[in-house]
């Protein structure tokens, strides 16, 4: 009777770790593999971009005001970046290391992304553009593991599935986006 207790309490342990060493790899993978720093600043546009996205599903209108609410690093101006600037950190030779897959159960991912950028998802560009029909309009979004860009027109079912907001600050690179206003009640012109 002692033997057969001394026995079913090893068999316990024995499984307990073998599922701790089993789910250990994954977990110590993520933290380690997390940015330590909150920024990473690319040295050759210098535009200062959050060193992960906001890592859950969120969609294009949540993503902006996402941004422009952050507060990182000292700092309050951040915006989502342009299609220009989403491609500009893409390199295919880079595999930096990220999630993918549902925010309740991510699994370890790399991504094609400068700078160690911590990403979960498909990144939401800044840009809306407007379609040929009325009330057709569209926001482009960068997958940084194929290394292309794609739009999903407004309010398509499930919009934010997989979707992120990476947040950057720094003068636009994309001044194709640029509208001038000219209000004749200021007279100010606005860029």
């Amino acid at each position: 009777m002692v033997a057969m207790r001394a026995r079913e309490s090893f068999l316990l342990i024995a499984v307990t770790v073998a599922l701790l060493i089993h789910a250990g790899p994954s977990q110590r993978a993520i933290a380690q593999n997390r940015p330590t720093q909150s920024v990473w600043i690319d040295p050759s546009t210098g535009l200062m971009w959050a060193a992960k996205d906001n890592g859950k599903d969120v969609s294009w209108r949540k993503a902006m005001k996402y941004c422009r609410d952050l507060h990182l690093n000292g700092h309050s101006d951040w915006r989502l970046a342009t299609i220009a600037e989403l491609e500009g950190i893409y390199d295919k030779a880079v595999e930096a290391p990220g999630q993918a897959g549902p925010s309740k159960s991510p699994r370890v991912f790399t991504w094609h992304v400068k700078g160690n950028l911590f990403l979960t998802g498909d990144e939401w560009s800044g840009r809306q553009m407007t379609g040929r029909m009325p009330l057709e309009s569209y926001e482009y979004h960068f997958d940084f593991n194929e290394g292309r860009l794609d739009k999903d027109p407004s309010g398509w079912p499930y919009p934010s599935s997989g979707m992120r907001a990476l947040c950057v600050r720094g003068p636009d690179q994309d001044r194709s986006r640029a509208v001038i206003d000219v209000s004749p009640a200021t007279r100010k012109v606005a860029i």
